[in-house]
């Protein structure tokens, strides 16, 4: 090899261990980091994009398998015996000037409550069906009054409005006891074969169907019992509910964000659709009993499920109501955050972790040929009393939740972290050898080599006679 002298520097190329050549440009180094980096970042980008569909997967296949009405499966029990406190509170509309209203004039209303009961409601006589698939129970619901959380005695507070059967219910009240005979008999999807149609209500004693509405749409027994739903709910879908206190099947949408004891939640509540006219949602029409005889906007009669009374359900105060009710009677104001209906379900499980279920009994009045007491009602949907059944979960199950859902996050973003961490000591390892062979480099070009013979006539070619493996040449210099 070569030794020159190059504008007053020597140019050294070793060869004895390893030969580099000469390199002093540290913007060489620094785009084999960039192109290095480069490449690093398309292999992560591509393990990241694999692992994270694939993580993800996993687990919601899982929570799939895990969320079923099985028996030993997490929601079994829960859902046979719910650990919540669930209450009922009963507010009625005390009319204050009866003379006026039964001389025709406009009724003034005061509400008066709540009375409030806490609600039993375990699911018995549980049983599987069809190979295992469904399954059947019993809801039998039992009411104990709580004198502390209500304004006064059920059984001494009088209450002046219109007398029906709906509220014979108060008086067959014994002591602080009462035991409802309400018994509903459901079958239940398990959610096993399609976990979309966990908790979907099969059959509602017994039937696939009711038969009180005047089309088969309206007929449909859609969803669940509000008790839970799929898992993975996602903000844009349709949630559906049978209620047995409307006769027939909801369906709830998207609301907000909340936050209940530190789980996340989605609001989901009845929008005005579900209640509203004909004109304003013509899939209500099925809905009008007898077939064309329909209410306005907010009501809907239920006396073909209630035994011939002439009973008209409405959300709290007319809410979502038109305006006809509202102004029926003078003393209501509707408003969102008290007369609202709304499942706050946690998204992940599906599961419901606030719920207010609120439900307003009225009475269609009008004139009634051969009763002379009515001939001066002035038509209309009068307020009689509503209820509010509420729930929220308890402590140890939110902390339960809790635990469940950080679990899921955490393997849920593992891929994320491993190919974090890789990165960074894969870009450690890179800088490291990097760095070593900068040093390395310097050092050669720092060296600084004389001749071991002072003859210059002598054999330069014999590296015997010049130290170990250097050689050196006269070289033509440039002017500096």
């Amino acid at each position: 090899m070569s030794l020159g002298k190059t504008c007053g520097k020597l140019e050294i190329l070793i060869i004895h261990d390893a030969i580099l050549p000469p390199q002093s440009d540290r913007g060489g180094r620094t785009s084999v980091l960039q192109g290095a980096f480069s490449v690093i970042r398309e292999l992560l980008h591509h393990d990241k994009k694999i692992l994270c569909s694939v993580f993800p997967t996993l687990i919601q296949n899982r929570l799939k398998k895990e969320i079923t009405l099985t028996e030993g499966s997490r929601v079994f029990k829960t859902w046979k015996s719910p650990p919540a406190k669930i209450y009922m509170q009963y507010f009625f509309f005390n009319v204050t000037n009866p003379e006026v209203f039964l001389s025709g004039g406009l009724a003034t209303v005061k509400e008066v409550g709540p009375y409030t009961f806490r609600e039993y409601r375990p699911r018995e006589n549980v049983t599987f069906v069809d190979n295992g698939t469904k399954v059947s129970a019993h809801t039998a619901k039992s009411f104990v009054f709580l004198p502390e959380q209500s304004v006064g005695d059920p059984e001494v507070d009088l209450v002046t409005t219109i007398n029906i059967p709906a509220l014979a219910v108060m008086n067959k009240m014994s002591g602080n006891f009462f035991m409802s005979t309400m018994v509903s008999m459901w079958m239940n999807s398990k959610g096993e074969e399609n976990y979309m149609d966990f908790g979907k209500i099969h059959t509602w004693k017994g039937q696939r169907e009711t038969t009180w509405w005047t089309s088969k749409e309206s007929n449909m027994i859609n969803g669940t019992d509000g008790g839970g739903f799929h898992p993975f709910v996602s903000k844009d879908e349709q949630l559906y509910v049978f209620t047995a206190d409307l006769c027939r099947s909801i369906y709830v949408t998207f609301v907000k964000e909340v936050e209940i004891k530190g789980i996340p939640a989605y609001r989901f509540a009845p929008p005005r659709d579900v209640l509203a006219s004909h004109e304003e949602n013509p899939a209500n029409e099925g809905f009008c009993v007898p077939a064309g005889n329909c209410l306005g906007t907010g009501v809907l009669r239920v006396n073909e499920c209630r035994k011939g009374a002439p009973i008209v359900v409405s959300f709290p105060h007319f809410y979502h109501g038109a305006e006809e009710y509202i102004n029926g009677v003078e003393g209501l104001s509707p408003n969102q955050e008290h007369h609202e209906t709304f499942l706050d379900i946690n998204p992940t499980l599906g599961i419901p972790i606030r719920a207010s279920k609120r439900a307003q009994i009225n009475v269609n009045l009008k004139r009634i040929s051969g009763f002379p007491v009515t001939r001066k009602f002035k038509p209309t949907v009068f307020p009689v009393l509503f209820v509010n059944e509420s729930v929220v979960i308890d402590d140890e199950s939110a902390a339960k939740m809790r635990t469940m859902l950080l679990m899921v996050m955490l393997v849920s973003n593992f891929p994320l972290l491993i190919v974090g961490l890789g990165t960074i000591l894969l870009i450690i390892f890179i800088i490291l050898i990097v760095r070593s062979r900068q040093k390395k480099t310097t050092a050669v070009e720092d060296t600084d080599y004389k001749q071991v013979s002072d003859k210059p006539d002598e054999d330069l070619s014999d590296p015997q006679k010049n130290g170990s493996f250097i050689a050196m040449s006269p070289m033509e210099g440039e002017k500096c």
